[in-house]
């Protein structure tokens, strides 16, 4: 691409991203360093994208040497600070001069929550509420999501009250921590009047993730019709599902042994334009093999392999004992060539030991 011209900045950041999310920090930042050769500038604002990549892919101590060590090549703003907020940034921000804001402010109030710092998250929410700046509807959320994770139900539902008495709208985030916290605790009476609130008040409607809470729900208590039931609404109100939509509900009539409606989830991906992942592969793959399809299993194991994706973590033995008793071995040794075709040498040698181990 860089011979063709071809290259922008948005090539690099996709890369840096990439890179990180799979834990490559060298070549996130060699990426990063990459950008000078082909005479691109490489500002304050590449840093933040490189230091809030290596935070999304949890490489904070990463971040932090990297900042240490590009700081004087760059004049840090208040996104560079927010970026890395994570408690030993904030003292150096108010140091500087910097005048925190709420985003600031909730970044850090996020951060002490994941932190397991729940005590000090609070007196941050306190102090905001008393000397500013106020919190605002995210604020509240990051702490009543957090309450609704520990089950602490209800001293969610009182935030929710303070929240509305201080003139902030709930809005549909807000509702799906409430509806996925009672759910969890089976309590879907009131699960069901947090939906017709949002109804009812008119102040939101479910969003996408709102209906994905639901659907989970159902299919958590195998109850993968009503979660169609979900998902068909989701559909007439314009939501678009997402491959984890899908991957719930086959999954689920897989678990009640339902076969047919299983396949029909994943056909219904398919027409919808949804492109199956590794873990939607996972869940077909499984649920086939224990229908006793072990060459309609290994198909779809080629197919993965033929996309580059990673092979899931099956009972190989039992594969390849089905197709054993299936008269079918040919389809194994089928699976363990693509595998060597591709380059995945480990995996295929594995399957070929395995394969000789029953032949003995």
């Amino acid at each position: 691409m860089g011979e063709k011209g071809l290259l922008t900045i948005e090539t690099f950041l996709i890369a840096m991203r990439a890179f990180a999310a799979a834990k490559e920090r060298k070549k996130a930042v060699g990426m990063f360093e990459l950008m000078k050769k082909y005479k691109f500038k490489v500002g304050v604002e590449t840093l933040n994208s490189l230091l809030d990549s290596l935070g999304r892919a949890k490489l904070a101590k990463e971040a932090k040497v990297l900042f240490g060590r590009l700081e004087h090549r760059f004049t840090p703003n208040l996104r560079t600070y927010t970026v890395l907020l994570n408690g030993w940034l904030w003292n150096e921000m108010i140091e500087k001069g910097f005048k925190p804001d709420v985003v600031a402010h909730n970044v850090m109030l996020e951060g002490l929550l994941k932190s397991s710092k729940r005590s000090d998250a609070i007196k941050l929410f306190e102090m905001m509420k008393a000397k500013g700046p106020s919190p605002d509807v995210r604020s509240y959320t990051i702490l009543i999501r957090h309450l609704c994770k520990q089950a602490r139900m209800e001293e969610a539902v009182d935030y929710l009250d303070e929240m509305v008495d201080s003139g902030c709208q709930p809005d549909a985030a807000i509702y799906t921590c409430l509806i996925s916290g009672f759910g969890n605790q089976n309590k879907m009476d009131i699960v069901f009047e947090l939906l017709n609130e949002m109804k009812e008040n008119g102040c939101c409607s479910p969003d996408g993730q709102t209906y994905n809470a639901l659907i989970k729900l159902m299919t958590q208590r195998r109850l993968p019709d009503d979660a169609v039931k979900v998902y068909k609404k989701m559909i007439q109100n314009g939501m678009e599902p997402t491959i984890h939509t899908y991957n719930m509900i086959m999954k689920s009539y897989f678990q009640i042994r339902n076969y047919d409606m299983g396949h029909t989830v994943w056909d219904e991906m398919i027409s919808q334009g949804c492109c199956p992942d590794d873990n939607s592969y996972a869940v077909l793959i499984r649920g086939i093999i224990s229908q006793g399809r072990s060459v309609e299993a290994c198909r779809y194991l080629e197919e993965m392999t033929e996309k580059g994706m990673k092979m899931p973590q099956l009972d190989y033995r039992k594969l390849l004992a089905d197709l054993s008793r299936a008269g079918v071995p040919a389809a194994f040794e089928g699976l363990a060539h693509k595998l060597n075709m591709v380059g995945n040498f480990e995996k295929s040698s594995f399957l070929g030991r395995r394969h000789e181990r029953m032949n003995d």
